[in-house]
């Protein structure tokens, strides 16, 4: 299997673009398929920089349904006739961000939903042998405090966005299960909960933005929830692979307690190196 970063908020090589959002291009023994599409059609220049064709795509997961995700759907549809799109029927919803004076739309076209390959569902699906997703994350350990100001906009005006919209890819390849993630917005210990409540085990890897991103400072309450979150992901056997919303400070604070158990991505990054037994870039960052 190989996992290449079509889009990250970094680039890690040159001519890749980058910018808040987010697409993983995954090549398994039965599929080509896309998590995420970025935050627009910019991820299908980073595709052609780098040789993959998007015409060959025959599956889409839409982690959840916010434009640093979904954005670029639009724009893979015009140069791909053939590829199914699955998300949670309720990544339709009408999503924003409220923070003070600030009220700013941050869902996904809403025409995407209603598209005929577009898969609907509500709850857990498996696609085939390789593909599983699973939703219904209830837990609450650890929840990222910047969930707090991410609402979806009712008959009754703005409510709390409790993320039920969120599914999360495992993919089972060669006797190892990956587990990936768009922004854990549901927090990654409480995914990974839900995941060994299914397979009784951990993945062998994580790929996943930990939304620990915040735009005016780290509260000690903040940094001790970074850190705790870092110490119980230290304990598994897994290795994890982050960026996008997890930010550049939580990486650091991460990265002093998990060592090498956490790395970074960035746009044109190639993923599951160490898995496969290369030698990993040691000055790789946030």
């Amino acid at each position: 299997m190989k996992i290449t970063v079509l889009m990250e908020n970094d680039s890690g090589r040159e001519g890749c673009l980058s910018e808040h959002g987010l697409s993983l291009y995954i090549e398994t023994k039965k599929h080509k398929l896309l998590m995420d599409t970025g935050a627009s059609s910019q991820f299908l220049k980073n595709a052609g920089m780098l040789g993959i064709d998007m015409a060959g795509v025959d599956t889409v997961i839409l982690s959840h349904g916010h434009y640093d995700h979904g954005g670029g759907i639009p724009g893979f549809l015009e140069c791909n006739q053939k590829a199914v799109i699955y998300m949670q029927r309720a990544a339709g919803g009408a999503f924003y961000h409220v923070e003070e004076e600030e009220v700013r739309y941050i869902g996904i076209d809403p025409d995407i939903p209603g598209d005929s390959r577009s898969v609907l569902l509500e709850g857990d699906y498996r696609i085939d042998e390789e593909l599983f997703l699973f939703s219904h994350i209830s837990g609450r350990k650890l929840w990222p405090e910047g969930n707090r100001v991410l609402k979806r906009r009712t008959e009754k005006g703005f409510v709390q966005d409790v993320f039920d919209h969120e599914q999360c890819l495992v993919i089972r390849q060669d006797g190892k299960h990956y587990l990936l993630s768009g922004c854990a917005h549901n927090g990654i210990l409480n995914i990974l909960e839900r995941y060994r409540k299914i397979y009784h085990s951990y993945p062998d890897a994580v790929i996943s933005g930990f939304h620990m991103k915040k735009k005016k400072g780290y509260t000690a309450e903040d940094i001790r929830n970074i850190e705790e979150t870092a110490r119980v992901l230290k304990e598994t056997p897994t290795i994890y692979y982050t960026g996008h919303c997890t930010g550049e400070e939580p990486y650091r604070m991460m990265k002093k307690i998990m060592g090498e158990k956490i790395r970074a991505i960035h746009s044109g990054d190639i993923l599951l190196q160490e898995m496969r037994g290369e030698m990993p870039d040691e000055n790789s960052s946030m």
